[in-house]
């Protein structure tokens, strides 16, 4: 008997069919004709080629295989792919997060189809061990369609080099017709109107905006803006509506609200801050007990919901704090003026009223859409310097002293310094109950009317800052707590709150480990009380040391992300049952959806859409991560504008990240953060150990870890990709 013949003998339908997966499977993209087939598995007999026939019929039928002409098929992508988000990398690392929530996957640049960061693809990945990725078979949707960089006019065309360096390698084309009179270098906004069909083809575009010259300061932030596809200027039409708007207040508003105008009120913001959607009223109403308003910009009463105006500030979801500018949620007409609690002017507020004594004990709370009228508008250092004349020592926790004979000293001093002590009292009992304490600084610029930064400098919270911070925090669970606390058998009605999840426990444990290198300790399991108390005592610890800086940071990479969702976990960080935002309806549009839905409940309404109002959580969420990018960026930029005249210079620094890819080194003196590149260690080939956060080298087993102390010389300032390039000169002994 011939040797086909017995193989054939051999051969079952499910063999057949096993056999015939594999090679679909390693030839995805390409149609096989049942010749092909045959050659392929060796199939040479007429009983084997028949178990053939049958197997593709029925691999057709289950949508494995899917007929593309008489005599051929090919492997059915569509039915095998997944959906999710493309990530791409500048350094070609490309990424196919699935929405499945699996891991996400290499893309190779061949295989991308000029998908671009963000886009919504669907991905046909290979089983183990036949491809080492994905491959994008389509996308479904743009994540946006217009880019910001420079044009190269040429004769009968324009070449558009995008500022992302991430953006595809294939070129951009703007035809003559659509340069809208951009010249060569001009930075300007395009918008894509053709796509590449294939990695030959090119992407085609029009101009859409002119922004200007590169290196200008408005041409430089507005291009952050357009990069994250980010607003940078207000449509018309919806300041032509907020304009109209007169903010008068009726006969009927003064009747329907409870009259605050005769109580001691103010804001407190940033000296430069022209938006006051706060303010605190106090006035003694027993023996050590006072009643306390947080009263609220009531805009919701002036941006109707659907209105040209709501929609735009739907669609923007927060304002956006770059270095040098705001850019609003609201048009200015109301963020500045009509909603703005400006002193002496009469305001619609919506008020979450308490009735509390100096320990920060709540005996009474009320919600009440009010009419206040501010005494005073004061800044943070105007408030510190009256708290620290009267006897304050700011960090300490401690309220000022009894008055002497004369009384406290300073404008509304009584008020201040009683709302001071209770807000201690709160911050002491909230971190008693598990709030985690985190007092980041943050790093801001001295700038000059162009925009030039002269210098840079880091700024503390202090007691004035901590002292709205509590009272906001206070109303913010409160009203979380009066729609989302309910009987037993009853279900809360629907409300955005903001969640924050428990920390990473792989992420704990890495934070532990490290920080016992400075001969600290953390407990990373148990339960969350005893986590969060050791993570604040962690925090008071390094408070002042060297490695505080790094510390806090490692400790922050350990946590979640905050986020809206009518679904409540709770707030692990402020360890909190029940939390939303309230406070901030001007410059956050949850607020405004909750200043709403308050409004509606409290006439009687019935409880809203569950799918709509997470649909609007995870918009803003998505907004708030992109508006803090572009912040981010508009910092990296002012730092590199900054040290752009100290090319050569040296300073001590210390190392404040460590990658694949090289070390992170922040300088003492100013606090700007440059790149040490691979390639500049010289000495040793280094191998990154991402648990302890260091390099090895591989031959002198040399570290480089977080927080040591180097001194370094600034190579370059990249202000395109916004990056400082710094050598080592050496390493300082810890």
């Amino acid at each position: 008997m011939g040797r086909a013949k017995r193989e054939s003998r051999n051969l079952t339908q499910n063999k057949v069919m096993s056999m015939m997966r594999s090679l679909f499977w390693e030839n995805p993209f390409r149609p096989h004709t049942f010749k092909e087939i045959f050659k392929s598995l060796k199939l040479n007999t007429h009983p084997s080629r028949m178990l053939a026939m049958e197997a593709i019929d029925k691999l057709e039928s289950d949508g494995f295989l899917v007929k593309v002409s008489d005599d051929a098929y090919k492997l059915n992508i569509e039915s095998q792919a997944m959906e999710g988000k493309f990530i791409r990398k500048a350094n070609g690392n490309n990424k196919f997060v699935p929405d499945n929530g699996s891991r996400p996957i290499f893309v190779d640049e061949k295989y991308t189809l000029s998908a671009l960061s963000g886009d919504r693809v669907k991905a046909f990945v290979l089983p183990f061990g036949l491809d080492d990725g994905a491959r994008i078979i389509k996308i479904t949707q743009r994540a946006k369609n217009t880019f910001v960089g420079k044009l190269r006019v040429r004769p009968k065309f324009a070449i558009f080099d995008p500022d992302d360096e991430n953006f595809p390698y294939q070129k951009v084309i703007v035809p003559n017709g659509k340069l809208k009179g951009g010249a060569t270098g001009d930075k300007v906004v395009v918008k894509i109107t053709r796509w590449p069909k294939n990695d030959n083809d090119n992407f085609e575009a029009e101009v859409v905006d002119i922004l200007g010259k590169p290196g200008d300061n408005d041409v430089e932030m507005n291009s952050i803006l357009v990069q994250y596809g980010l607003p940078y200027k207000y449509p018309k039409k919806v300041e032509e509506a907020a304009n109209k708007i007169t903010g008068e207040i009726t006969e009927q508003d003064y009747r329907e609200r409870e009259d605050f105008r005769d109580v001691t009120t103010f804001t407190i913001d940033p000296k430069d801050a022209k938006d006051f959607d706060d303010a605190l009223s106090i006035r003694e109403i027993g023996k050590g007990l006072w009643e306390v308003g947080v009263h609220i910009a009531d805009v919701s009463h002036y941006v109707i919901e659907g209105s040209i105006i709501d929609k735009e500030a739907q669609k923007r979801a927060t304002s956006i704090y770059l270095v040098d500018r705001t850019i609003p949620m609201l048009p200015e007409r109301l963020c500045n003026f009509v909603c703005s609690l400006r002193p002496d002017e009469e305001k619609l507020t919506y008020s979450a009223i308490f009735e509390i004594d100096a320990e920060g004990v709540v005996s009474n709370y009320r919600l009440s859409h009010t009419i206040i009228k501010s005494n005073r508008r004061f800044a943070y250092e105007e408030v510190q310097e009256i708290l620290e004349k009267n006897g304050v020592q700011d960090g300490t926790g401690e309220p000022a002293p009894p008055p002497g004979k004369d009384g406290y000293k300073g404008e509304f001093a009584n008020e201040l310094i009683t709302l001071d002590r209770i807000a201690k009292s709160l911050r002491s009992s909230r971190f008693k109950a598990g709030s985690v304490k985190f007092d980041r600084e943050e790093l801001r610029f001295e700038i000059d009317e162009t925009g030039k930064p002269l210098s840079c400098y880091y700024k503390k919270s202090k007691d004035a800052n901590k002292l709205i911070e509590e009272f906001m925090l206070l109303a913010n669970k409160y009203v979380a707590e009066s729609i989302g606390k309910v009987k037993k058998g009853q279900k809360p009605k629907t409300l955005p709150y903001r969640i924050h999840e428990e920390p990473d426990p792989s992420k704990l444990e890495t934070l532990g480990s490290f920080v016992q290198k400075f001969g600290y300790k953390l407990k990373t399991s148990g339960r969350r009380s005893e986590i969060s108390k050791s993570l604040n005592n962690l925090m008071d610890s390094c408070n002042g040391k060297n490695e505080q800086k790094i510390i806090e940071s490692i400790a922050l990479r350990a946590m979640m992300k905050a986020k809206y969702s009518i679904y409540n976990i709770g707030h692990y960080g402020l360890a909190f049952d029940y939390y939303t935002h309230f406070t901030s309806p001007i410059r956050r549009y949850p607020d405004t959806m909750v200043h709403r839905l308050l409004t509606r409940y409290e006439q009687g309404g019935r409880s809203a859409s569950k799918q709509y109002y997470e649909e609007q959580c995870e918009h803003s969420s998505d907004m708030e991560q992109i508006a803090q990018n572009a912040e981010r960026d508009s910092i990296k930029y002012k730092m590199v504008e900054f040290m752009g005249d100290k090319i050569g210079e040296k300073f001590p620094a210390h190392i404040s990240g460590i990658t694949s890819y090289g070390i992170y080194c922040e300088i003492d003196e100013n606090h700007c953060e440059g790149l040490v590149r691979f390639d500049e260690l010289f000495d040793d080939y280094y191998d990154f150990d991402e648990r302890n956060y260091c390099l090895v080298g591989r031959h002198s087993n040399h570290k480089y870890s977080l927080g040591d102390a180097v001194k370094i010389k600034v190579e370059s300032a990249d202000l395109q990709r916004r990056q400082l390039n710094f050598s080592l000169v050496k390493r300082k002994n810890r």
